[in-house]
């Protein structure tokens, strides 16, 4: 037998892994974290760093350091992130423009600011003015005429399609991560799913790039669901400059949820409802802690995007508006009818776009990524092109239609029939017939509401940055300004009804139609997201309107319980469940009355649970076990006869700690024992080397017990973010030659887990899907 001095001169190369080597601690791709794991790495951290900080003036220093550090983090997420914003508003702007015309005193000018500069603009023709041309003006010296219409028409098609090219043949080329909203994927990553790439410096470059490029493009897109992408890329970056982040996951979603927040703050600026969309949407762990950090992000990122003032308004929020009459308790009816067509407009949106999504993954449509773009790029602007109200882009549309008409707006919906006997303030134009362009304006809304109802569907989901978040508004605010001028015309021509009777007056303004057009917005968002409190606080910070909540608060939960009625999820859920990320919504409720005996592997007819030993199994039995599977970790017990449970090993370390100790540790070969005790076992004195891993052991894995109702476990799995938890049962194991009594006597004393089966998030999706008649299959990713 080995004795003691030659075990002790051998201790510091069998200890070796009592010291950190690289990469343990880190997990393979597509793979979930271990949140309880990394919690309490972060408080061994922490721990170790007070205690140094009391040894020198340089460790006072450096701790306060590591705690400044995340502050540090969210000023530079948000300076970063609302820059690249504003770069994307002001480029978005002038290549929108750039379809139609070109500025001859500067190219890089938009419409609106080559015309700033021309002193020839009037208040008439204030969007006219002689340094802008458009291409039929510019080529052939016409403005007028059907020649000069045929020649902006293709001009407006022909760019439409070198921007969209352009966007996909990048994603494709150099970054296949940028393509789509982004939002799925930030919810699964932060539930604790590891997608690597993702959030890395390409996708960072080329999503900004492409994304300029595909709005500018005039599909029926928005920028705002990618630009929570591209915060969070912003995140990921300056997480990896401080080793605080880089090296724990679970301090990295805390990052990065407040990268989310950051993301809306300056797509929509609302900081507030940045902070509340991460909290209610995207986050899945989010302690006090994160919304004070997250708070701050939203800050820094608006107070950058101000600063840069993109929209040339000096005000942060996309749609300003001004209404000067208050809303009327019978508007509440009209208004809660748009909740309902909200509801019913996202669960059809829902359900058509993952049909369509799901027939792109499963047919030869999806091999052909850039045709298909090619294909719904020509489409659309064939038909947007003749509307003006498809022509224009979503934004400039939407705030088309937020507008209260006043004395200075040249806008068709503004074409009212006017009383030369009028003289009333300017602030206060009173209801007033409508005019002939008013009806136009009408028709085409209606064909402009069609066209976006449809070309959404096929659009969100390609392969190029698509965000849904301005595209559903656009449905919600044209149904939301039609509704709205006919609740005007009938207060105007009815006045006498008793509906209005009270609040109605000949020569009052009593009905708004822009409003109706935001409430509208609010109910279509919220019934494709599911958002509520967020998209709230996210309307009227983007509005201005703050008096109108009570309003927006009705259509978005009527939207919301309609939607519900048809179905649960919401449009980033369906597509989450489609690609088959592995993500416990917190939403979803189960009922089912399984245990976790029911769930566990192994299953009857299964071969028995794959399990290492403490002081038994050679480094050559554990190659040969991680090769021959493909498991994520081992559970480790006493012996295959007794099983009872010692702790839980991760397959990734278990391979690292091999290669390292073969690598650094003399007389480690393959029939060396490996043990994860404290104290090795007695070889003989020819034995080579053992190997202790009992650094790398998980001695307290979360347990349950055969008989948990599978309601708890699911529970469980949700609020601490397990990856895995082990079956187990109360046991005992007594040598046979003692007698009956003896045993029952020492029942008590050697009482011990042992190990029946494990549980998977992967199994309980699996058992959540078929419990709801679902594919269990579904769920691809470990």
């Amino acid at each position: 037998m080995v004795n003691a001095g030659a075990m002790s001169g051998s201790g510091n190369l069998m200890d070796f892994l009592d010291e950190p080597f690289p990469d343990v601690g880190t997990y393979e791709d597509f793979h979930t974290i271990d949140w309880l794991r990394e919690k309490s790495r972060d408080t061994d951290r922490h721990r170790k760093i007070t205690s140094k900080s009391k040894e020198s003036i340089w460790e006072f220093i450096k701790s306060l350091l590591d705690a400044w550090s995340g502050w540090v983090v969210m000023l530079l997420i948000g300076l970063l992130a609302g820059t690249l914003a504003g770069v994307i508003d002001l480029a978005v702007d002038w290549m929108t423009d750039l379809k139609e015309g070109v500025c001859l005193s500067a190219f890089w000018y938009s419409h609106e600011q080559c015309c700033w500069t021309s002193n020839e603009t009037t208040f008439e023709d204030r969007d006219k003015c002689p340094l802008w041309q458009k291409w039929s003006e510019l080529l052939v010296n016409q403005s007028e005429g059907a020649s000069a219409y045929i020649l902006n028409y293709l001009m407006y098609i022909l760019w439409a399609l070198l921007f969209a090219f352009l966007a996909v043949s990048l994603v494709r080329v150099f970054a296949p991560y940028a393509c789509g909203s982004g939002i799925p994927e930030i919810k699964t990553i932060l539930s604790g799913f590891i997608i690597r790439g993702y959030l890395g410096k390409w996708t960072l470059l080329i999503k900004t790039v492409t994304l300029v490029l595909v709005v500018s493009s005039g599909l029926s897109l928005g920028k705002e669901g990618p630009l929570v992408h591209v915060a969070c890329c912003c995140g990921n970056f300056f997480s990896s400059l401080f080793s605080k982040y880089s090296k724990n996951e679970g301090k990295r979603r805390e990052v990065l949820s407040a990268a989310a927040a950051a993301g809306v703050s300056v797509a929509f600026g609302a900081p507030i409802g940045g902070v509340l969309f991460s909290l209610e949407e995207v986050s899945y762990y989010f302690p006090l802690k994160t919304l004070w950090r997250s708070f701050f992000a939203a800050l820094v990122a608006a107070f950058t995007l101000r600063s840069i003032n993109p929209f040339g308004n000096s005000r942060l929020v996309l749609f300003y508006v001004e209404y000067h009459t208050p809303w009327y308790m019978a508007e509440l009816f009209p208004f809660i009818l748009l909740g309902v067509f909200g509801g019913l407009w996202g669960t059809l949106f829902i359900r058509c776009n993952i049909a369509w999504c799901r027939r792109r993954k499963t047919t030869r449509l999806g091999k052909y990524p850039v045709l298909e773009v090619i294909v719904v790029t020509a489409i659309t602007a064939i038909i947007a092109y003749p509307n003006p109200y498809t022509r224009q882009s979503t934004s400039e549309l939407i705030s088309e239609l937020f507008n209260d008409c006043g004395a200075l707006e040249s806008s068709q919906l503004c074409d009212y029939i006017n009383d030369p006997n009028m003289t009333r303030p300017v602030d206060d134009i009173p209801d007033r017939p409508a005019g002939v362009g008013v009806y136009t304006a009408m028709w085409q809304l209606a064909l402009a509401l069609i066209f976006k109802i449809v070309v959404t569907i096929f659009t969100f989901g390609m392969k190029i940055p698509s965000g849904l978040f301005i595209p559903s508004m656009a449905v919600g605010a044209i149904a939301g300004r039609m509704v709205g001028i006919g609740v005007e015309q009938l207060a105007y021509h009815h006045h006498d009804w008793i509906i209005f009777r009270n609040w109605c007056r000949p020569g009052a303004d009593c009905v708004t139609p822009g409003l109706y057009a935001m409430v509208g917005a609010a109910a279509c968002l919220g019934g494709v997201t599911r958002m509520t409190v967020s998209l709230v606080v996210i309307m009227f910070e983007l509005t201005g309107g703050l008096e109108y909540i009570v309003p927006l608060m009705a259509a978005a939960v009527t939207s919301k319980w309609v939607a519900d009625a048809f179905g649960k999820e919401g449009i980033y859920e369906a597509h989450i469940h489609l690609n088959g990320y592995p993500f416990l919504d917190v939403k979803d409720e189960f009922t089912h009355r399984t245990l976790a005996t029911d769930v566990m592997r192994p299953r009857r007819g299964e071969p028995p649970l794959s399990v290492l030993t403490q002081d038994s199994m050679t480094v050559e039995d554990v190659e040969t076990l991680i090769k021959e599977t493909d498991y994520n970790g081992f559970p480790v017990v006493v012996s295959r006869d007794s099983e009872r449970l010692i702790g839980f090993a991760q397959r990734r370390e278990l391979i690292l700690a091999i290669k390292n100790a073969r690598q650094r540790q003399e007389g480690i070969v393959s029939n060396s024992i490996m043990y994860f005790t404290e104290e090795p076992p007695e070889l003989p004195a020819n034995s080579p080397h053992p190997l202790k891993l009992r650094r790398i052991l998980n001695l307290s894995p979360f347990t349950v017990t055969d008989h948990t109702p599978m309601e708890t476990v699911v529970d469980i799995f949700r609020k601490l973010g397990l990856r895995q938890c082990l079956v187990t049962r109360s046991g005992w194991v007594f040598p046979g030659e003692l007698s009956i009594s003896l045993q029952r006597r020492l029942l008590t004393f050697v009482s011990f887990r042992r190990l029946l089966g494990i549980i998977t998030k992967k199994d309980v999706l699996r058992h959540m899907a078929q419990m709801a008649n679902q594919d269990p299959e579904s769920i691809m990713f470990n």
